[in-house]
């Protein structure tokens, strides 16, 4: 995580034609599982008591239910234009920087 931070981070003022999502391998390293335990941590406020869940749905399972529409890039981290590229780059920096601020 902390290269791919570095890398994000290099890129940070170039072009946004000239950058390269960073963060996309990084989905490639958990399960789905994992994801959805990570999501529920980060939504989950401080002192509630019920336990809360996230259903991380497999993107291909995604796709099959939407095969009209390829707008998986939330899930998949494939963003399809280079402002998307920008974008996640800067909401990984932020996660990382602990920061509670949009990305665009």
């Amino acid at each position: 995580m902390q290269e791919t931070y570095e890398r994000c981070k290099a890129q940070e003022n170039e072009p946004k034609e000239q950058i390269i999502n960073e963060v996309s391998a990084l989905y490639d390293l958990f399960t789905d599982e994992e994801i959805s335990q990570k999501i529920a941590e980060i939504i989950t406020p401080p002192n509630i008591k019920p336990k809360v869940e996230v259903i991380y749905q497999k993107v291909e399972d995604l796709q099959k239910a939407c095969a009209d529409n390829n707008g998986d890039w939330y899930f998949s981290g494939k963003y399809p234009t280079p402002g998307g590229n920008r974008v996640v780059n800067r909401a990984f920096i932020n996660y990382m920087e602990d920061r509670d601020e949009r990305a665009y």
